[in-house]
């Protein structure tokens, strides 16, 4: 197992979600293996699921992850649908249940929260990837509110970087989901890492723009298979897929073609994908040649921590990037080489030092 010796952070996702329904149809309790160790505390915090699912190997578990394996009393409640009421419905259930801390992954919850953090005012929340605002451009973190942003371009510019190196001839591709700031910082952040790779470090990516496709959703595996697909057969190589389960799809098919004997690969997000990749459960061979991982898990879990300190920063927003170790790709990479894990090291510490500067606006 080749070790990305620069991240101090383990990236390492559960390989198991038991879940208990705690009495609701919609919600659970899970039990996860855990990086953390959990806090002596009575805090309970709650989340909402938004678009996908708690077991997606992405953002929803990513982010419950941290908090499962930080305290003992958390819980998660799934919507029944997808719009304002419906979030605002189950923030209500959590808060009247005794969760005042309330986390919230992704953007579709700014509606909420901006009404929410007014009317709980003794609960804390964060949301991640997104900021409380009236759906009409007013934009309000509340006293106890933290809204938590990530680099993405800094983590698949690294992604890029490993990637090209790696392979060092060929053609890549993209599928994103939405085509929303975040996911369009991952496209830029990459497309950054192969010109870096090509310019620097001898290598030959090409990137044409008919292999960025954005689907539009963040969970529609059949389509994302079939991008995929049209995309390998273009004589696309690798495919860096931002986009939830849709990108599940493009590694179901990464999987069938490689035990085919075609070598494609794809590129993991969020969190570390090697599991999903893998093809041949004898050797543990996974077509996930790496990840640009956001790290969901540290961010959830450091302001759980701050909560119980007593020092959780209402009010602010909170920028997870490579200088702080917060993005970037996993802790192992089995099919990255020795070789490109030095440049990739290299490269990690120029970024975080300032020398290498990612262009994240969009």
């Amino acid at each position: 197992m080749k070790k990305f010796l620069a991240l101090g952070l383990s990236s390492i996702l559960a390989m198991s979600v038991l879940a208990g329904c705690g009495g609701s149809a919609n919600g659970g309790q899970t039990e996860t293996t855990s990086k953390f160790e959990k806090l002596d505390t009575d805090l309970k915090v709650g989340m909402v699921v938004g678009k996908g699912t708690i077991d997606d190997r992405s953002f929803n578990q990513g982010t419950w992850e941290g908090i499962s394996g930080t305290v003992k009393n958390c819980k998660y409640l799934k919507p029944a649908g997808e719009t304002e009421a419906d979030y605002t419905k189950e923030i209500g259930n959590l808060y009247d249940a005794g969760f005042k801390s309330i986390m919230l992954p992704g953007y579709y919850f700014e509606t909420a929260l901006f009404k929410a953090q007014d009317k709980y005012t003794d609960a804390s929340f964060v949301i991640l990837d997104g900021e409380p605002n009236d759906g009409q451009g007013t934009t309000k973190i509340g006293d106890k509110t933290v809204s938590i942003t990530f680099a993405e371009q800094e983590a698949s510019f690294i992604a890029g970087v490993a990637a090209a190196t790696q392979i060092k001839d060929g053609e890549f591709g993209f599928l994103g989901g939405m085509a929303l700031p975040a996911v369009q910082r991952f496209e830029k952040g990459f497309r950054q890492g192969i010109d870096y790779a090509n310019t620097n470090l001898g290598t030959n990516i090409s990137f044409k723009d008919e292999n960025s496709v954005y689907q539009g959703t963040f969970d529609d595996k059949a389509a994302g298979q079939q991008i995929a697909a049209q995309m390998y057969d273009r004589g696309v190589k690798v495919i860096f897929t931002a986009a939830g389960g849709t990108g599940i799809g493009a590694i179901t098919e990464a999987k069938q073609r490689t035990s085919n004997g075609q070598e494609v690969w794809v590129i993991g997000v969020d969190s570390d994908q090697y599991t999903d990749g893998i093809y041949n459960e004898d050797t543990k061979q996974s077509v996930v040649l790496t990840s640009a991982i956001k790290y969901l898990d540290q961010a959830t879990h450091d302001m759980i921590v701050a909560q119980v300190n007593g020092n959780f920063q209402g009010g602010e927003v909170i920028v997870f990037s490579i200088a702080n170790d917060g993005v970037g790709i996993p802790a192992e990479n089995p099919n990255l080489s020795e070789e490109t894990i030095i440049v990739v090291n290299e490269v990690y510490n120029k970024v975080k030092t300032g020398e290498i500067v990612v262009d994240g606006t969009v």
